[in-house]
């Protein structure tokens, strides 16, 4: 009895009908940029200073320009070392007292500056910016700044808590129906962002955006896998993670253009509703469809594709079947994956890279966005490396390998991460330089890691292991914003430092790891274990069937 695989080689593993269906589910893939990386514009911290009142009748009265009312009047001015003292404190002098002179009007009140007594801000803060964002909405800065990292982190948590239930959605109730649910909770949710009320609000929308975002994601991306043959399959997953790409360039320009938070979440929320029309332009994976035992649907939508493509369907399409795996019957445990040394050492390192990988990539755009020049010059700049970054896996995976690849680009990133510390702030190109280069080689492990996770297990945990250690880039995404912001409290180059020895040792751990070019898939555990002495010439193409709804990086 033919199988999926077999009826597409006969009418096209990649025809009119998958290129469509893959221009659409990646516009899915171009959804998700702002929504994972948005917290650069959305919560976009600018200089600020405390609110006194009477300063501007003062400054008014004595005709100040700008520069002369910030001298004057605000603490610690152009310290490099007193960020805080001008950001969160104001002199504890009451400017509506006509006593005040107009030269220099603290004089008549101590003779040294630094003598006068400071207290926190009261009375809000002036944000130097055009627009607006969460940050001067909310005035998330000084004592609240942690809120901002919390409003990131909510997304990344989200992340982690729908990859435990999506997955079952896709697989109890189909891949179509998750979605068009997902799709529809994400659109939804993402209006409600831009319209609440308030900070509270607004955390728990976006705790729920995160929380099916993802999902839509992973069903945009199981559904092309199993529309494409086995040889397209690996390109099809990469060329989709790029897509993700797409959309950070266009987020740089919608950002770019629109300066308002709330029009700006409305502009990349609303347009996630006509996504909705994928009721009517994609089917159900033919192959789900089989593995529910709805063969009459699956020859259906088999039938669709070999006539959009314009083949005919072959004479046994009738029979078509699912194909049968005897490893499937075994119960997979999490036990299973420190069962036995060599696969408890995978999991292990697998789940550092994973976590290492998210803490460089998040770590490197929050970074940029907070110490840059133009930020959306910068955040384009260092968007744009991720294109070259599938093109190197490309060329390179197959040729060269997995492992040696992956482990330079680790140290490529860690490496650049930690000359950033050296270079002087007025060197600004040679910062962006470096940092792009540290996004591209953490794109390039991003990418390729789920490969290399998929190869190292056996059948019947591998969907498991992938879960169990992918897991760790969600919860590297939550912390990842507490360790930017605030460890640049402490000092600004202090994150690199930390990019750096995780990237470094990401490295060096990565060659413990077998190679896997050239190795068949192992079917069992003892397979698994011997994968390093193992030299089969014959490779199996099969790419990672997501069956748990877990991303497989992006």
């Amino acid at each position: 009895m033919p199988t999926v695989d077999d009826v597409l080689e006969q009418i096209g593993e990649f025809g009119w009908f998958q290129k469509q269906a893959f221009l659409l589910l990646c516009l899915i893939s171009i959804a998700l940029a702002p929504i994972y990386v948005g917290i650069v514009f959305l919560g976009f911290t600018p200089d600020h200073r405390c609110q006194s009142p009477g300063v501007a009748q003062l400054s008014q009265r004595c005709g100040w320009s700008l520069a002369e009312e910030l001298n004057y009047t605000v603490p610690g001015l152009g310290a490099a070392d007193e960020t805080f003292l001008h950001q969160c404190m104001q002199y504890d002098v009451d400017w509506n007292q006509t006593s005040l002179d107009c030269v220099d009007p603290l004089s008549s009140l101590a003779a040294n500056r630094s003598h006068l007594p400071l207290s926190p801000c009261q009375h809000g803060w002036v944000y130097d910016m055009p627009g607006s964002s969460i940050v001067t909405e909310f005035d998330l800065v000084c004592g609240e700044a942690w809120k901002v990292d919390l409003f990131q982190s909510c997304v990344n948590l989200g992340f982690f808590l729908g990859s435990l239930g999506v997955g079952y959605i896709a697989d109890r109730f189909g891949r179509k129906l998750c979605l068009l649910v997902t799709t529809l909770i994400t659109a939804l949710s993402g209006v409600l962002t831009a319209v609440a009320p308030d900070y509270t609000s607004m955390l728990l929308f976006r705790l729920l955006q995160g929380t099916v975002s993802k999902g839509s994601w992973v069903s945009g991306y199981t559904l092309i896998t199993e529309f494409v043959g086995s040889g397209y399959r690996r390109t099809a997953a990469i060329l989709y993670q790029m897509a993700f790409t797409v959309g950070l360039v266009g987020l740089s320009g919608v950002a770019y253009a629109i300066r308002d938070w709330r029009w700006l979440q409305l502009a990349v929320s609303l347009p996630i509703f006509l996504f909705l029309l994928y009721y009517w332009c994609v089917p159900e994976s033919p192959r789900w469809l089989l593995s529910q035992k709805r063969a009459t649907q699956a020859v259906r939508t088999m039938e669709h594709i070999a006539q959009k493509n314009g083949k005919l369907p072959p004479a046994d399409l009738k029979m078509l079947s699912v194909e049968e795996d005897g490893s499937e019957k075994l119960n997979p445990s999490f036990a299973d994956l420190f069962r036995t040394p060599n696969l408890r050492k995978h999991t292990l390192i697998l789940m550092y890279l994973w976590f290492s990988c998210a803490v460089l990539y998040q770590g490197l755009i929050m970074h940029v966005g907070a110490t840059g020049g133009n930020l959306y010059l910068d955040f384009l700049y260092s968007a744009l490396v991720e294109f070259p970054a599938a093109f190197i896996i490309l060329g390179t995976i197959d040729r060269v390998g997995r492992i040696y690849p992956m482990a330079l680009s680790n140290l490529v990133a860690g490496a650049a991460c930690l000359i950033m510390i050296f270079i002087p702030h007025e060197l600004h190109w040679l910062n962006i330089t470096l940092a792009c280069l540290g996004r591209m080689g953490a794109t390039i492990v991003l990418q390729m890691i789920c490969l290399v996770n998929a190869e190292l297990y056996p059948t019947f945990i591998r969907n498991l292991g992938m879960m169990v250690c992918s897991s760790l880039c969600d919860l590297g995404g939550i912390f990842t914003p507490f360790m930017v912001f605030r460890l640049m409290d402490v000092w600004q180059n202090l994150p690199l430092i930390l990019f750096g020895v995780l990237g470094l040792t990401a490295g060096a751990m990565t060659l413990l790891l077998p190679e896997t070019k050239g190795v068949a898939l192992p079917e069992t555990v003892e397979d698994a274990e011997n994968l390093q002495r193992k030299s089969k010439t014959k490779e199996n193409t099969i790419y990672l069937q997501v069956q748990t709804g877990k991303s497989v990086g992006i």
